[in-house]
């Protein structure tokens, strides 16, 4: 951790030194740099910066990382490289900051941030932008749509090395390979960043008209708006992940022989769904699905759940109302939508043989199918504290038996797919009870109800529930 740390800092350090001699030209007697431009546009950034400190806008103030962004590529069109660096930095040294250590980070946001809108600059005045502004002479009008090809080369080297550098210093403060610090950071922000090179195009042509830098301001509004809607979809999407955690954490408390065991049914719904192509927004309601299969423990028992040795009759009725337990908890949560049906009919079987309502074949909800698969698969897997977890292939061997039967069979290929594809990592070494110890597991003839959990069909008579219990809903 500390050489993480050393790490990082040294990056830092060495970024802030090229930041540094980025700027020193507009700095230099003679640069000719114009500096009432410079002053309004960095006054400008400090300006829209602050509101994210004070706490009298409270939360509901959208200020984050990109906000202004448009602000910075405005400045890249209307200044010279070194000079539009230097918009950055006072608005950096002062904007808001959500983890520690805060000085570091804004260093760091600064100096990231001069070396960003120098290089799109750079590319900018490179490519004749500057003068398809009309900045050659007074009075001349832009040369659109050629001003378009500058203005977005401009915002596409600008994505680029933010997202270089926003990767590199994820990979020297948490020592990861860069390959994966990197992934998927440009293809996120390209797209967001190609639309403020845009915004921040039709403020520098209206900065650079008769009607002045006023003008310029218009813009920046419905960026702010659009910027609001955007933080208030991010909230509501951090409330409706609280929820679910909340709700995992207290079924996870009630239940600790099966700690951790939604989470990692939400994974492989995950990965089930992606083979099948899904939709992202359908990917996502079927990860809730997963994590939240077994909410309906909250109305089981606890003796029951706990329960060492085997299920009386009553007992197995009893862990069977689970499904209709858990959709009745979730029934008020809209955004859960196709969820819901997944928690209540994940323990139907293909054959019409499961509960609570015994549905057979496509009469089973699409997510039910792959819930019961993802469900099956863990439990087979997990290393609990009363016995050990199957390996990987022997727990796919297993589900491919009980497929059309028991199982769905596309949900099944999709599954040993995606762990061809991505592997599965952690499931069969985590001890998902509290404490760590692995006595030797009971006999598969008999003892715990629990040990059944891992074992998905036995036996050529009727197949057992989608995790294996035998009777015993896990």
């Amino acid at each position: 951790m500390r050489a993480s740390r050393g790490a990082a800092r040294a990056y830092i350090l060495a970024v802030s030194l090229c930041a540094t001699l980025c700027v020193l030209p507009a700095l230099r007697p003679g640069a000719g740099t114009p500096w009432t431009t410079l002053g309004l546009l960095t006054g400008l950034y400090l300006v829209c910066e602050l509101p994210g400190r004070r706490p009298f806008f409270g939360s509901s103030v959208p200020v984050s990382a990109g906000s202004f962004f448009p602000l910075l590529l405005a400045a890249a069109f209307l200044l010279p490289p070194a000079a539009a660096a230097l918009v950055a930095i006072p608005g950096s040294l002062v904007g808001r900051v959500e983890k520690p250590p805060v000085a570091a980070r804004r260093v760091w946001r600064a100096a990231q941030l001069v070396l960003t809108v120098r290089v799109a600059s750079g590319v900018h005045a490179l490519l004749g932008g500057p003068a398809a502004l009309g900045g050659s002479g007074p009075g001349r009008l832009p040369e659109l749509p050629y001003a378009l090809l500058p203005a977005c080369a401009a915002a596409l080297a600008f994505s680029l090395v933010l997202s270089a550098l926003d990767g590199s210093i994820l990979a020297a403060a948490e020592h990861l390979p860069v390959r994966r610090a990197w992934s998927g950071l440009l293809p996120r922000s390209l797209g967001p960043h190609l639309v403020h090179g845009l915004a921040g195009l039709m403020m520098a042509v209206l900065w650079s008209s008769s009607y002045g830098p006023l003008a310029a301001l218009f813009v920046l509004l419905p960026m702010y708006i659009s910027g609001w809607a955007f933080a208030q979809y991010h909230r509501q999407h951090a409330a409706h992940r609280a929820t679910i955690r909340a709700l995992v954490q207290a079924v996870d408390i009630k239940d600790t022989y099966t700690r951790g065991h939604s989470e990692r049914v939400g994974r492989a719904c995950v990965l089930i769904a992606h083979e099948l192509g899904m939709a992202r927004d359908r990917v996502e309601v079927l990860r809730f699905a997963g994590i939240l299969h077994d909410v309906g423990k909250l109305g089981v028992p606890t003796r029951v759940l706990r329960k060492d040795g085997p299920l009386t009759p009553q007992e197995r009725r009893v862990i069977e109302l689970h499904p209709e337990y858990g959709h009745e908890i979730v029934r008020g949560i809209g955004f859960l939508g196709e969820a819901r049906a997944a928690i209540l009919h994940h323990h139907e079987r293909l054959d019409g043989s499961g509960y609570p309502y015994g549905l057979a074949g496509r009469e089973i909800p699409e997510f039910a199918r792959v819930v019961a698969v993802a469900d099956a698969f863990d439990a087979m897997t997990s290393t609990r504290s009363y016995r050990r977890g199957r390996p990987v292939p022997v727990a796919v061997e297993e589900l491919k038996r009980c497929a059309g039967t028991q199982f769905d069979p596309q949900m099944v290929r999709a599954l040993a797919r995606g762990l061809e594809r991505h592997g599965w990592s952690g499931a069969a070494s985590a001890v998902t009870a509290d404490d760590g110890r692995l006595p030797v597991p009971v006999s598969r003839g008999g003892g715990t109800g629990r040990d059944a959990d891992a074992v998905a069909a036995r036996g050529p008579v009727r197949p057992r529930p989608p995790d294996g219990t035998g009777g015993r809903s896990r």
